[in-house]
């Protein structure tokens, strides 16, 4: 076999011939439920190890939001020291997530010098409360100067700490804020626990108004279903392109896909069963209360997703999810790839972001049996139509990425056209509403299914919609424009920002009729939801948004389609939208603009890397190895000549010319890389999509019809068919 093949062919020997590991897991000697949470300093732990007027006060603090004393910290600080040495760690970390998107850590001794030779296990309140570190490395979109440099983490007492495992030790993770010294946000968090409280203080506003006990916990939960793929690491340490941008940047169509839909819920392979069986046992012990798994619906795609949960734990455990996924697959000799769209081709992966409302144990987004007649569910769905009427575009820049730009109106994801989707029944009240009636009730039913020994299945409120980008699937929203590799932090902190502002307009126009009489102050509601209807009811869609008859139609009613980043970020800009974050406190006016110039830095710089991939991988690994192939063409059709035996010279004129081409279309793309402009993130952000983005398309529209002509014992990258399909 010729060098240009050679890693490939190792890395396709090498997956061939793996075995696992042996080590499995004895699921009889250690049942998931007995692990669940035991990496958790939960309610549990904190009730045996605090003592009693410690641990009621903690509770207060978590339940009722009271503030905590030094004292309080100090007393927390300590049980948590040593039921985390119990276990085995040496050090604390302070988690938490710069706008770089990923997750961050600092990594700090419990040892400290006792001044006689020998050490002590110290942690105080002090150090459990707050951290300091260096803020300057982090984009900050203007907020600080690189010389200013001071950053504090501040805990999050209401998500839990856990303990972290390592094969040579364990870490106690702290979740935290950050921020500047100036106060300002630094982060993904600390935006988000200011739009849950800003959530349920609108909310609270609403239940007082139906007479009800406004004393019960209210935060809006969440459960986020996590889409990945999986390919053994030999590929992957084989493809510079997943290595550096996380998708293959070259790969032409295999000659099966996903046209079959076989994959689709289908049996899962035994050596990915096997590491999604001990990732789930890892996120057990971690509190993570996973749920589901299955194939998805492209060869090598997956899925997992947890119950639901109040949205700042369900934060934590996302990116623990994420974690776990990545660390748990390198055991298994696989790399776990988030990008939104890692093979063109296929279906990309989301990360659909199910939200609801919760007060006490009670669901506010469950119609019931009869939505009709609910006039308080009613108040709360009418409230989400109007937010995404008003905020669409940015709800739409709050999944705007070059990596979600490749999957975004693709046919496993909604377009970039916000709507919703309620369903026949709800639609159909919402209409009766629009029209100044009272819609009659009707009923669900049952689903018969023709098999006489089945009883009926009870039908629910109506049918779900794939094509949606926001759709009500019966107790809940499903927000399904949501990346694989985002962290859920932004989405929810728009969603929880403009669905209180709603919740603001409704509560200020009833409260004006809250002191009339039972019939007055329901006929102010009809006036409500009728008026939502009628000014907002035009973001209500309930058919296929894949299809160009619904995006003419959305032009008719004057929706926005913004079709990539470029075009969604400036929604952070708008007068409304600065002053919705204003009004609300989630986002000072340089808070977002800070944010603003982050998401459009990185989306030029994620461009850029993968311009310089391209033409690199193209002139070093694809170009050589096309140049080979067309020597032994040449040769090949000289010594058919000699014995008269005919020639191969259309092949190697079709070659000739593809090689040509992708030289031209190689130098055309270093030179745009070479006049990016070096002004603002504007200017480089637009340039990126308008410039770089086309350019390299190009050079991959040549390498991938030289793939399908070089030999296949020449050409260096694993290939589709044998990344989806070799396992």
């Amino acid at each position: 076999m010729r060098e240009h093949g050679g890693t490939r062919a190792e890395a396709v020997r090498a997956v061939v011939q793996y075995r696992p590991v042996d080590r499995p897991l004895n699921f009889l000697e250690t049942p998931a439920k007995d692990i669940f949470g035991i990496n958790v300093f939960n309610d549990e732990a904190m009730r045996e190890r605090l003592p009693r007027p410690v641990y009621e006060a903690l509770r207060r603090t978590l339940d009722q939001g009271h503030p905590m004393d030094l004292g309080l910290a100090d007393a927390v600080a300590v049980a948590m020291r040593d039921w985390a040495i119990e276990r085995g760690a040496t050090h604390y970390a302070h988690v938490f997530y710069p706008l770089t998107g990923q997750t961050a850590e600092k990594h700090d001794s419990f040892l400290e010098p006792d001044g006689r030779g020998g050490v002590l296990a110290q942690f105080s309140g002090r150090q459990l409360i707050r951290g300091e570190p260096d803020a300057s490395s982090f984009p900050s979109g203007g907020l600080r100067a690189t010389f200013e440099a001071r950053g504090y983490t501040m805990w999050d007492v209401t998500s839990p700490a856990y303990i972290l495992e390592n094969p040579n030790g364990t870490i106690l993770c702290i979740p935290t804020l950050f921020t500047s010294w100036t106060g300002e946000a630094l982060d993904k968090k600390t935006p988000l626990l200011r739009s849950c409280q800003v959530l349920e203080a609108q909310v609270r506003r609403i239940l007082a108004l139906f007479g009800e006990d406004a004393r019960a916990s209210v935060q809006p939960t969440v459960g986020a279903e996590q889409e990945y793929f999986l390919i053994d690491r030999n590929f992957f340490f084989a493809r510079p392109d997943l290595i550096n941008a996380g998708r293959t940047l070259f790969g032409a169509r295999p000659p099966k896909g996903q046209e079959l839909q076989d994959q689709y819920f289908g049996s899962i392979p035994d050596r990915v069963l096997a590491c999604m069986l001990e990732t789930e046992r890892e996120l057990y012990k971690l509190g993570v209360p996973v749920k589901t798994r299955h194939n998805e619906v492209a060869p090598g795609q997956y899925e997992i997703a947890p119950v639901f949960e109040p949205a700042n734990i369900a934060l934590d455990h996302q990116h623990l999810v994420m974690l776990q996924l990545q660390r748990v697959a390198q055991k298994y000799g696989m790399a776990c790839l988030l990008h939104e769209k890692p093979f063109a081709g296929v279906n990309g992966s989301g990360k659909h972001l199910n939200w609801s409302l919760a007060a006490g144990s009670r669901n506010l987004l469950d119609p019931g049996t009869t939505p009709q007649a609910n006039a308080q569910f009613l108040v709360f769905c009418a409230a989400v139509v109007r937010a995404v009427d008003r905020f669409g575009d940015l709800l739409r820049a709050s999944v705007a990425s070059a990596a979600n730009d490749h999957r975004l109106g693709a046919h496993e994801a909604p377009p970039a056209i916000m709507s919703v989707f309620l369903g026949d029944l709800l639609s159909e009240v919402f209409e009766h509403l629009r029209r100044g009636r009272v819609a009659p009730t009707r009923s669900p039913g049952a689903i018969h299914v023709g098999v006489d020994r089945l009883p009926p299945i009870p039908r629910d409120a109506g049918d779900r919609n794939r094509t949606s980008p926001f759709a009500f699937t019966g107790h809940k929203f499903e927000f399904r424009a949501v990346g694989a590799s985002q962290s859920i932090a932004w989405p929810m902190t728009v969603l929880n920002t403009i669905v209180a502002d709603s919740l603001d307009y409704i509560a200020t126009r009833l409260e004006a009729a809250s002191r009339r009489t039972p019939a007055q102050f329901h006929a102010a509601i009809q006036r409500v939801l009728r008026d939502i209807i009628r000014e907002h009811g035009r973001v209500i869609f309930n058919g296929d948004n894949y299809s160009d008859e619904w995006h003419r139609e959305a032009a008719r009613r004057g929706l926005p389609n913004l079709a990539d980043t470029v075009a969604a970020l400036p929604a952070l800009t708008r007068r409304e939208v600065v002053d919705l974050f204003r009004r609300h406190r989630v986002l000072s006016p340089r808070e977002l603009h800070s944010r603003y110039d982050i998401y459009l830095e990185r989306y030029a710089q994620d461009i850029m890397i993968e311009a310089r991939l391209c033409h690199r991988i193209a002139r070093t690994q694809i170009f050589p190895a096309a140049v080979a192939y067309q020597e032994r063409l040449a040769t090949t059709s000289r010594a058919l000549h000699e014995l008269k035996l005919g020639h191969c010279t259309a092949v190697l004129q079709e070659v000739t010319a593809l090689l040509a081409s992708l030289q031209t279309a190689q130098a055309e793309l270093a030179r745009r890389i070479q006049e990016m402009p070096a002004e603002s993130s504007v200017a480089q952000a637009r340039y990126a999509r308008a410039e770089l983005l086309p350019a390299m398309e190009e050079v991959r529209r040549y390498a991938d019809q030289l793939e399908m002509l070089v030999a296949d014992d020449l050409w260096p990258l694993p290939t589709y068919q044998e990344m989806l399909f070799i396992r």
